[in-house]
């Protein structure tokens, strides 16, 4: 039997196919990836390929129409409802007659990686718990007697995986057999469970992972078809309006009878909106979103799942379940099909949660085998240090400071919010950058008062603080120094606050209960990590990761000079985004992801900050502002005294 040369594009793949044989095998034997749900049998039309007729130098090859067998009957049925689009063959009904270059388009290869967003990714590949499997069954005869839940379990076992169905689909398989000439989509879950039955369409399963942040959320809801991100999204916890940072909603809790119910309530109504968003904006069926991976931190995980978190708040901080947590969806309101189930990744520790094991989740391999610092700044900081082959992690309280709360002219990052500041060494003149902008401001503007300036952000924060310290407009101990800058200084009672933007209608100050706010949450994280390395024995990082929104537009060199982490350059430092979203999301897509995590988890030794005894000494020791920021490249850095510079004095 001859033999015929096949070159798979883009892959550049190259392989050999024998007379007759047909497109998808070829593909399947060479590691081709290429999409299909019934096995190469022609039902799914999934497998689309096109062929790239005429002249390939490049490959030494010259490719005629009729190297692919004539088109089929199946295929002619495809084209004419649509479902395969033109130009295009089924790889399972096309057999290969002469040499071909068969192109594979994107949307009939899986999605091996995922997005990149606010510059964390992660690639691995598609495997996730909900699998698609068309299947045409047999017409029964009267002498066989058998059933035609039978034959769809012997239909599957074809495709390696061994079942049993579950009472929905079993309501459905009937009649979804007799109109469709008894072929039908099967929707398995974990390779056990037949969980629902659909009509062979070219339907897909989807599904969600889900940050849940006690400031925000996000969402990000993937095709488990292809494993493309289909949507993403994010919107602001309810929660907030009883309290800005997690122990206020634990003492409202504790004041307020079925106060962890309305909690509970609004938190799973926002999810349940945002799900239903992706739904109408992708115009999905009510069954088609399955599977629900989430992550949070503890009281956030407690809140969601229905727990009262008040043992949360008080010694010894103990938690209701932290192990990998699922159950059926419809369980909590959420709007989608009564056959979807929700996860949750593993907990750390009481404070230390869902959203920190995703986010060490993304790194497992960066942190491996080096000394590595992984930090998510919020309301409580959580922090994970990888040393020596050992893995240690912790919490600290740093309040919602830097995320513009306690903070009197802060606010949330929004357009108009201060994002990056910069101070005068010579005149003091503060001047500013605002989210939606890339002009730097100041009150010395003749049309300031036109400009949208609505307060300070986190990253703004952080920055101002640096910038008053390095200017000497703030001592060691965090004290105004108004002599310096008499100008920029007005007396409030006992203290001082320094002026930032003069508008006759609105200015913004900086007051010293910021600065005090700031001293208290960089000494709690500093505290926080400087346990860890005791634990450890860890002399130096190499690496810091800073996980989080938050984390994510911070300046390294403002991190390392406002001392926040301790024996941290600049140069160590780097931004990976929301990196807990995209580790309930690894779990989502590969079911060897969530084992891993599941596993890795057990190995993390959990340090309590709240009762060791040298916390309170770091913590003292870490309220100090630095007044002496190390030297850098202004060029480098590209900062100028109106385009962002810093002229550093000692």
């Amino acid at each position: 039997m001859s033999q015929h040369k096949v070159i798979f594009t883009p892959s550049g793949i190259r392989a050999t196919a024998e007379h007759g044989q047909s497109v998808y095998d070829v593909a399947l034997a060479s590691g081709v990836d290429i999409l299909s749900i019934c096995g190469g049998k022609g039902l799914c039309r999934r497998c689309q390929i096109e062929l790239e007729p005429g002249d390939h130098a490049k490959f030494d090859m010259k490719v005629e129409a009729d190297h692919l067998s004539p088109w089929t009957d199946s295929e002619e049925k495809a084209a004419k409802r649509g479902d395969l689009k033109p130009g295009r063959r089924l790889a399972c009904r096309a057999q290969v007659l002469g040499d071909v270059v068969i192109e594979v388009p994107s949307d009939a290869r899986h999605q091996v990686s995922s997005i990149s967003k606010d510059s964390t990714g992660f690639e691995t590949a598609l495997d996730p718990a909900i699998k698609l499997f068309m299947v045409k069954l047999p017409v029964p005869q009267m002498d066989d007697n058998p059933s035609d839940t039978e034959a769809l379990i012997a239909a599957l076992r074809l495709f390696g995986v061994e079942t049993q169905i579950e009472h929905r689909p079993l309501t459905k398989l009937q009649p979804i057999l007799a109109a469709n000439e008894r072929e039908l989509i099967a929707v398995v879950r974990d390779d056990t469970h037949i969980i629902d039955v659909w009509p062979p369409a070219p339907f897909d399963a989807y599904g969600a992972a889900i940050d849940i942040g006690s400031t925000s959320l996000a969402l990000y809801l993937y095709d488990l078809t292809n494993g493309a991100l289909v949507h993403q999204a994010s919107a602001m916890n309810p929660q907030i309006r009883y309290g800005e940072d997690l122990m206020s909603r634990v003492s409202y809790v504790m004041m307020n009878k079925g106060g962890e119910e309305k909690l509970t309530a609004e938190i799973q109504g926002q999810v349940g909106r945002m799900l239903e968003e992706a739904r109408a904006k992708l115009d999905l069926g009510p069954n088609q979103i399955l599977e629900v991976v989430l992550v949070g931190n503890p009281i956030m995980h407690h809140l969601f799942l229905g727990l009262n978190p008040v043992e949360l708040g008080q010694a010894p901080f103990t938690l209701a379940v932290k192990d990998w947590f699922e159950a059926p969806a419809h369980l909590f309101n959420l709007g989608i099909s009564e056959t979807a189930r929700i996860a949750f990744l593993p907990l750390v520790g009481g404070h230390v949660g869902a959203d920190t094991t995703g986010a060490y989740l993304t790194q497992i391999d960066t942190m491996a085998g080096r000394s590595v610092l992984l930090v998510d700044i919020g309301t409580n900081a959580e922090i994970v240090l990888s040393h020596g082959g050992q893995v240690a992690a912790c919490s600290s309280p740093t309040g919602p400071a830097f995320e513009g709360a306690e903070i009197s002219a802060g606010v949330r990052a929004t357009p108009g919010a201060i994002e990056r500041v910069r101070i005068d060494r010579e005149t003091f003149q503060p001047s500013f950058k605002v989210i939606g902008s890339d002009e730097w401001l100041s009150d010395a503007d003749p049309d300031i008062a036109d400009k949208r300036v609505v307060g300070i952000c986190g990253s703004g924060i952080f920055e101002v603080m640096v910038e008053l310290a390095s200017a000497g407009l703030v001592n060691g101990s965090g004290l105004f120094q108004p002599q310096v800058a008499p100008h920029r200084f007005v007396a409030e009672g006992q203290s001082w606050k320094f002026l930032l933007l003069d508008r006759p209608d609105n200015p913004l100050w900086v007051k010293q209960t910021d600065v005090r706010a700031v001293q208290l949450a960089k000494a709690a994280l500093s505290a926080g990590v400087q346990l860890l390395v005791d634990q450890l024995g860890c002399a130096g990082f190499d690496e810091v990761l800073l996980a989080g929104a938050f984390g994510t537009h911070l300046d390294s060199q403002y991190v390392a000079d406002i001392g926040i982490i301790p024996m941290a350059a600049a140069g160590q430092i780097r931004s990976i985004g929301n990196a807990a979203g995209m580790g309930a999301a690894m779990a989502l897509y590969n079911r060897a992801e969530k084992a891993r995590i599941i596993e890795a988890v057990k190995h993390i030794v959990k340090v309590e900050t709240a009762t060791e005894p040298k916390f309170q000494d770091y913590f003292v020791a870490a309220m100090r502002f630095p007044t002496a920021p190390s030297q850098e490249s202004d060029a480098a850095n590209g900062r100028g005294r109106r385009s962002g510079q810093r002229t550093r004095t000692r």
